[in-house]
C-alpha cells in the first residue's frame, strides 16, 4: 500500500527503473534495466571480496569521510552518545543513532540538538550474537553512521528525494559505482512507528537503510495506512531516519574476506599468534577456503535454522566437505567473535556499565562470559582484561569515562566469578540431568534457560555435562541470541495507581501550582479548593510535595472557616496534585489554609539532599561507573542503593563518609534549574538521569557541587542545611548493588547518641571505660572460646563415662539398649551412635534440655531408626524422624518417659 512512497523524482531524474528481485520478490530501484536481482544476499553473493566496491579507508578513514561529506552539505556534526542508553527507561542499550532522540525529540515534544545532523554512534545488539564471528558481517557493536532530518509544516528541512541524493553523492564521493547501486523498498515498522524504507545495497551486501518516519499507531485523526495487518496514522513530524554501517563500508572498500577483517587489522594476527595459529592465514587452502566462504557467508543467519545446515549449505557452495570447512571455519570464527566481543566490552565497560545479573549488567555479563568460553575454546593465551584495554586505547581512551585500571579490576573479578560459577554449575547440571534420566524426559527448553539465566552455566558446558548424564535435550543454535531478547528491553509492569479509577475527571482538572518549589521553606498557605474527589482533595495551589522518586510525601493540616482535617498522603497524577484527608467537611470553592508538617518536610529534605552527596561521595572514592539503582527516604533514615563491581570495604565505606561530610561542610550553595530537556543533556550529560527519567520537554536541574541531577524532590537550599551525615550499614542486597543506610541531620545525631547509649551501656556491663571496650570484649571472646572448648572437652567425657555404664540386653543376636540419660541431646547423639558402631540399636531419652529422643541402629535393614524414633515419640506427644541408621526427635510429656521406653522396647523385639 505503500508503493506510491517511492516514486521519486530523483529516481525519475538519474534514470532507475522499478524492477521485481526474481529470488525474493521484493522491489527494487536501479539503473540497469537488464537487472533481475536485487543485489542482497542471500539474492546475491558477495561480489565485493577481492575486487572493492570504493576506494580504500580504514575504520577511522570512512567515519571521518562520512561526517566531512554531510558536514560539507549542511549538517551539523553531533558527538557520539554513551552505549548504555540512561535517558531512556524502556531499553537498556544504545540500538540505532535514532534511539539518541527517542522518545522526546522523535515525538516533537523536545527538539532536536541541531537540525539537520549527522552522527557516527557505536550501537549494541545482541539479538544476532550467534550470528557473530560465523556470518562474515554479523556485530554485537557496530558503529551507525547517520543524517537525521527532523521536517514539520512549519519547518521542512528535506525528505526522501534529496536524502537518497545524499545517500548517493557520499558513495560517489569515495569511489562507488552508481551503476552497482540498488535501492530496494522495504517498508520499516517498529516501536510503534512505521514509514517507506529503501535498502541501499551494492555488491550483494547492504550498505544502508533510509527510512522515512512519518506513521504513528497513535491515531491523529489524519489519513491511516495499514501495515501488518495495524493501522497507522500520519505524524506531526517526518523523521528522515538513516543508518550507515561504518563496519560494513569499510569492508566493502578494502573487499577483505570479512569485515572482520577489515575491522580488526592489529587485533586479528595478535590473538591468532596467542592461539598458536599465526601460519593460518599464510596457508593457502586456508585463504581459499576463507575467501570462498566469505562470499557465501551472506548465507549464514543462524535465526530460525541449525547452524550444520547452514554450514553444509556454505559447504555445498564452496565445494568442499563440511568435515574440511569446520575444521578451519570454526577456530577463525572464535578469533573473529573474540575481536567483536572485546570491542563491544570496550564500550560497555568504557561507558560505566557494570557486570551485574540485572539490566545492562546482565548484558555485559553474557558478552563478558561469552569471551571468557571463547578464549578457551581458542587456546588464546592473553589476559581478557589486556584485550579489552587494548580496544579501548585504539578507539581512544577520552572517548570513555571510566579509567582503564578499573576496567581491569571488573574484568579481574568477573573471571573469578565465572570460575566459580563453573564449578558450582556442573553438579547443578548433573543432578538435573540425571533427574530427567530417571523421568525418562527430555531436558526442557525452559530448564535449560534457567540454567543459564539463574546459574551462569555456559552452553558448551550445559552440553557436555547433560551428555554425559545420557539426558536428552535440545538446545537451539541461537540459544544466546534467545536469551539477550528476553533481557534486551525493559517490560516491567508498573503498579496502577489508586487514581487510576478517578482518570477521566482528574483529566479535566487545572494544573496545580507546585509552590513547595517556588517556597521550599515556607511552611503555611492559603488556597482555594478546585474539586473534592471522594477523599481527596485538589487545591488550585499547593505546598504540600507529592510523593515520588523515592521520597515520601508531606503531610499537616488543612484548615477552613468550619473545619479542621488532616492531610495524610499526597499524590501527583500527571500535573494535578491530589491531597488524601482523613475526614470530610471540605468543599469546592472553599478557601483553606494548609500548614504542612515542618519536622517531616525538614528530615525529608535533608535525607534527599543527602543522597545527591553520598552519592557524589561514592563517585569519588569508588570511580566514575557508580550509578543510583535505587533509593528510598524516611524521617529516620534513609538508604541508597549504587552499582557497583564488588563488595564495599569498610574502609571505603568510612572515606565515604568522611568525603560526604567534607561536601556538607563547605556549605555548597544547591542550585536548582529547569532547562530545556537537550540543553541539559549536552550540558550535564546521561548522569543526570540517576533516579529515572522525569517525562516532558524540561527537567528540573539539581546541581550539589559536581553533583548534577534531574530531580524532583525537595531539598535544601545548601549543603550545610543538611547537618551532619552518619553512615549507618551497609548491605550487599544483589549482584553488583550495594545499599547504604545513613541518617542526616538530627537523625544522625539520634542515630549517633543511640550508639553512644550502647557503647556505654556496654562498657558498664563489664566495668570498663568505654576506650577499653574493644580490648575487654576480645578478651571476654577468648575465654569465653576456652571455656566453651573446655566444656565440649568435659561433655564428651560423660558421654564416654555413660557409654561405658551402658548396659543392654541381647535379642536375636543383636545388642539392644534402651534408656533415659540424662545429658544433652549432643551428647546423648554421640552415645547412640557409638552403640550402632557396634553393630547395636539404641534408643535414648534424655529430659535435661526438654524431651529428646535419639535412636540409631547398626542394623538400618532390620531396625529403622527413623520409624522407631516417630513412633516412640508419638507416646511422648511430640514427632521426630531422620534416617534409617540414626533418627532424632522431642516430645512434650516427661511424665510418659516410662512408657515411651516400653514402647521402644516392644518395637525392637518386634522387628528383630
Amino acid at each position: 500500500m505503500l508503493e506510491n512512497e517511492y516514486q521519486l523524482d530523483y529516481f525519475k531524474r538519474e534514470g532507475f527503473v522499478r524492477k521485481i528481485c526474481k529470488k525474493c520478490g521484493m522491489p527494487f530501484w536501479t539503473r540497469d534495466p537488464e537487472r533481475e536481482i536485487c543485489g542482497d544476499a542471500p539474492c546475491e553473493p558477495y561480489q565485493f571480496i577481492g575486487n572493492p566496491l570504493f576506494k580504500r579507508h580504514t575504520v577511522e578513514e570512512m567515519r571521518e569521510a562520512y561526517l566531512s561529506y554531510f558536514e560539507k552539505n549542511g549538517h551539523t556534526r553531533v558527538g557520539r552518545y554513551p552505549v548504555a542508553a540512561r535517558w531512556r527507561d524502556d531499553i537498556y542499550l544504545t540500538i540505532a543513532s535514532i534511539a539518541d532522540f527517542q522518545p522526546y525529540v522523535t515525538s516533537g515534544v523536545c527538539p532536536p540538538p541541531a537540525n539537520p545532523l549527522t552522527i557516527s554512534q557505536p550501537c549494541i545488539r545482541l539479538n544476532d550474537l550467534d550470528n557473530v564471528g560465523r556470518s562474515g558481517r554479523h556485530f554485537t557493536c557496530f558503529e551507525m553512521m547517520a543524517h537525521h532530518a527532523f521536517n514539520t509544516d512549519e519547518n521542512t528541512i528535506y525528505w526522501k528525494d534529496h536524502c537518497v541524493e545524499l545517500c548517493s553523492g557520499f558513495i560517489e564521493s569515495i569511489g562507488g559505482d552508481l551503476n552497482n547501486l540498488t535501492f530496494k523498498e522495504n517498508p520499516w515498522f517498529g516501536g510503534g512507528n512505521a514509514g517507506a524504507s529503501v535498502e541501499v545495497l551494492m555488491g550483494g551486501l547492504e550498505v544502508a537503510t533510509l527510512v522515512f518516519m512519518n506513521l504513528s499507531r497513535k491515531n491523529s485523526g489524519k489519513p491511516q495506512v495499514m501495515i501488518d495487518g495495524k493501522d497507522y496514522y500520519e505524524m506531526p513530524l517526518r523523521i528522515v531516519d538513516t543508518g550507515y554501517g561504518l563496519e560494513r563500508f569499510a569492508w566493502a572498500s578494502q573487499g577483505t574476506p570479512t569485515a572482520y577483517d577489515a575491522v580488526f587489522p592489529e587485533m586479528i594476527p595478535r590473538l591468532l599468534n596467542s592461539a598458536g595459529m599465526e601460519d593460518t592465514l599464510d596457508n593457502p587452502e586456508v585463504a581459499r577456503i576463507l575467501g570462498m566462504n566469505a562470499k557465501f557467508a551472506g548465507l549464514m543467519d543462524i535465526r530460525g535454522e541449525k547452524i550444520r545446515d547452514l554450514r553444509q549449505k556454505v559447504a555445498d557452495a564452496t565445494g568442499v566437505s563440511l568435515t574440511k570447512l569446520e575444521e578451519i571455519i570454526i577456530p577463525m570464527e572464535n578469533i573473529y567473535a573474540l575481536c567483536d566481543h572485546t570491542r563491544c566490552l570496550a564500550y560497555m565497560l568504557g561507558d560505566l556499565i557494570v557486570p551485574s545479573n540485572v539490566r545492562e549488567g546482565y548484558l555485559a555479563r553474557l558478552v563478558l562470559r561469552r569471551s571468557i568460553r571463547m578464549m578457551q575454546e581458542a587456546g588464546v593465551d592473553e589476559d581478557l582484561g589486556d584485550l579489552i584495554i587494548a580496544q579501548m586505547e585504539k578507539i581512544g581512551l577520552s572517548q570513555f569515562e571510566q579509567e582503564p585500571s578499573i576496567v581491569r579490576e571488573i574484568i579481574s573479578r568477573e573471571v573469578e566469578k565465572y570460575d566459580a560459577t563453573i564449578e558450582r554449575g556442573t553438579r547443578t547440571v548433573q543432578r538435573i540431568g540425571q533427574n530427567y534420566v530417571k523421568k525418562s524426559q527430555p531436558v526442557p527448553l525452559d530448564e535449560l534457560i534457567t540454567l543459564y539465566d539463574s546459574h551462569g552455566i555456559p552452553v558448551e558446558l550445559m552440553k557436555k555435562i547433560l551428555t554425559e548424564t545420557g539426558a536428552e535435550f535440545e538446545i537451539p543454535d541461537d540459544f544466546d541470541s534467545q536469551i539477550a531478547d528476553m533481557h534486551s528491553e525493559n517490560e516491567g509492569e508498573k503498579p496502577e495507581s489508586p487514581l487510576a479509577k478517578y482518570a477521566e475527571r482528574i483529566a479535566v482538572l487545572p494544573a496545580t501550582r507546585k509552590s513547595y518549589y517556588e517556597r521550599p521553606s515556607d511552611m503555611e498557605f492559603e488556597a482555594t479548593i478546585i474539586d473534592v474527589i471522594d477523599e481527596y482533595v485538589i487545591l488550585d495551589h499547593t505546598l504540600f510535595y507529592p510523593e515520588g522518586g523515592g521520597q515520601p510525601s508531606d503531610t499537616g493540616t488543612f484548615v477552613s472557616t468550619d473545619a479542621m482535617v488532616r492531610v495524610d498522603e499526597v499524590l501527583k497524577s500527571d500535573d494535578v496534585i491530589l491531597h488524601k484527608v482523613r475526614t470530610q467537611g471540605l468543599k469546592r470553592g472553599d478557601r483553606i489554609k494548609g500548614v504542612v508538617d515542618e519536622e517531616r518536610r525538614w528530615a525529608l529534605m535533608r535525607h534527599h539532599s543527602g543522597t545527591h552527596v553520598i552519592l557524589r561521595a561514592a563517585k569519588e572514592i569508588l570511580g566514575p561507573h557508580v550509578h543510583q539503582a535505587g533509593s528510598q527516604l524516611s524521617t529516620d533514615a534513609a538508604r541508597l542503593d549504587i552499582r557497583h563491581y564488588t563488595h564495599i570495604t569498610p574502609e571505603q565505606l568510612k572515606q565515604i563518609e568522611i568525603v560526604a561530610n567534607r561536601l556538607v561542610m563547605e556549605n555548597l550553595l544547591v542550585m536548582i534549574k529547569v532547562e530545556p530537556r537537550t540543553k541539559a543533556e549536552q550540558k550535564f550529560g546521561f548522569a543526570l538521569y540517576q533516579g529515572g527519567v522525569p517525562p516532558g520537554k524540561e527537567l528540573r536541574v539539581v546541581q550539589m557541587g559536581a553533583e548534577v541531577q534531574a530531580c524532583a524532590g525537595t531539598h535544601c537550599q545548601s549543603t550545610g542545611e543538611i547537618g551532619p551525615i552518619k553512615l549507618l550499614r551497609l548491605e550487599h542486597i544483589q549482584d553488583g548493588v550495594e545499599r547504604i543506610e545513613f541518617a542526616a541531620g538530627f537523625a544522625a545525631l539520634d542515630a549517633m547518641q543511640h550508639l553512644q547509649t550502647l557503647l556505654a551501656a556496654s562498657a558498664d556491663t563489664l566495668s570498663v571505660q568505654t576506650e577499653n571496650l574493644p580490648s575487654s570484649v576480645e578478651r571476654f571472646f577468648s575465654e569465653w572460646k576456652d571455656q566453651r572448648k573446655e566444656i565440649e572437652r568435659l561433655r564428651a567425657k560423660i558421654a564416654e563415662l555413660e557409654l561405658s555404664r551402658l548396659e543392654g540386653v541381647t535379642v536375636s543376636g543383636v545388642e539392644v539398649v534402651v534408656k533415659q540419660v540424662d545429658v544433652s541431646r549432643k551428647e546423648l547423639v554421640t552415645v547412640a551412635g557409638a552403640v550402632a558402631g557396634r553393630g547395636g540399636v539404641a534408643v535414648l531419652i534424655t529430659t535435661a534440655d526438654g524431651v529428646g529422643v535419639v535412636a540409631s541402629s547398626g542394623v538400618p535393614e532390620k531396625v529403622n531408626a527413623g520409624k522407631l524414633v516417630s513412633e516412640v515419640c508419638a507416646v511422648l506427644g511430640g514427632k521426630g524422624g531422620g534416617k534409617e541408621s540414626l533418627a532424632q526427635g522431642a516430645g512434650v510429656d516427661a511424665l510418659a518417659v516410662p512408657a515411651a521406653l516400653t514402647k521402644a522396647e516392644e518395637l525392637v523385639s518386634a522387628w528383630l
